[in-house]
């Protein structure tokens, strides 16, 4: 357990010591979000009907400019090998890595979701579900990314082909955190969708450290 929270602890010092790690998904968050006004018009109406696909959308694609980098660094420097090889190597030290991850990239979007909700014009009932959705199905993301990032860590300019592999499995999450705050801004129960999410990002958590570790060893051959 112990070595679980070191890894943690190192890899969010990591990551914050590299300051553009953190801050690119968050000005990419909120640069697309502000450029749908300009783009739609400024009609509160336009903005709160789309504002839940265009929210999601936008952590998706942050989500994803993050996650490239993930195994990068410890691929080029050998550390990542030397990981597969330790005894401790194993599901639990790549939950610590992905969820130090989680912490950096996706809780800074958390705490900026009613400024991003007040952009579009989100009513102030769905802004509760803005916010209840990325805290349950963001974990999600981050662990299917993970696998995708593990399969192309060793290709270069990898951004691409990462995409491709990813973004298909982020479908499930995107229909139902946007039906979630569609059902909140019409005062309805979401309680449904967020169990949902909240059930695969459960699965990812459980299943796609196992799928990382035999990705990390195929790509490091």
């Amino acid at each position: 357990m112990s070595a679980w929270f070191e890894t943690l602890r190192r890899e969010s010092l990591l990551v914050l010591r590299k300051k553009s790690d953190v801050l690119n998904p968050l000005v990419f968050y909120l640069l697309v979000i502000s450029l749908f006004p300009l783009g739609v018009g400024p009609a509160p109406s336009i903005l709160a009907r789309i504002a839940p696909g265009v929210i999601w959308v936008a952590v998706l694609l942050s989500v994803m400019l993050s996650l490239e980098r993930l195994f990068r660094d410890d691929y080029r420097d050998g550390s990542l090998e030397q990981m597969l090889l330790s005894v401790n190597g194993g599901a639990g030290l790549i939950l610590a890595k992905v969820m130090a991850h989680w912490l950096m990239t996706c809780v800074p979007i958390l705490i900026l979701s009613p400024l991003a909700a007040l952009l579009m014009g989100v009513p102030d009932s769905a802004v509760s579900a803005i916010m209840l959705t990325l805290l349950v199905a963001t974990p999600a993301l981050n662990m299917l990314g993970a696998v995708g990032a593990a399969l192309t860590v060793g290709v270069g300019r990898s951004g691409v082909l990462l995409s491709l592999l990813i973004l298909p499995l982020f479908i499930p999450v995107l229909i139902f955190a946007t039906s979630a705050i569609d059902a909140a801004a019409m005062t309805l129960p979401y309680i449904g969708q967020l169990s949902l999410l909240a059930a695969f990002s459960a699965g990812a958590i459980t299943l796609a450290p196992f799928a990382v570790i035999a990705a990390l060893r195929i790509s490091v051959q």
